[in-house]
């Protein structure tokens, strides 16, 4: 945009190409849009296993020891009860 004259001149949008819409997405409908945008952000089946989401309480030491990780402590943490559940369920 021209900052002088406050205008798009033709220089600053350059043509566009047949590759530019194989994508495009054209509606004349609101709803449609928005179910199209919806299908496109909902996402696919998850490639890992699934982690359950349960309520549980920690001692405040234990919390803080991980939260002072930093991000990410809660796979950290994960990972640490994981590794104990290893090294004690093959002395059953």
């Amino acid at each position: 945009m021209s900052a002088k004259h406050g205008h798009v001149s033709i220089d600053d949008a350059p043509a566009t190409q047949p590759e530019d819409w194989i994508n495009t997405f054209v509606t004349h409908s609101i709803d449609e849009l928005r179910a199209a945008v919806a299908a496109r952000r909902t996402r696919g089946p998850n490639k890992r296993e699934t982690k359950e989401q349960v309520a549980v309480r920690f001692s405040p030491e234990v919390l803080t020891f991980f939260r002072a990780t930093g991000p990410g402590w809660q796979t950290r943490m994960d990972q640490a009860l994981r590794d104990y559940v290893a090294k004690h369920h093959s002395s059953d």
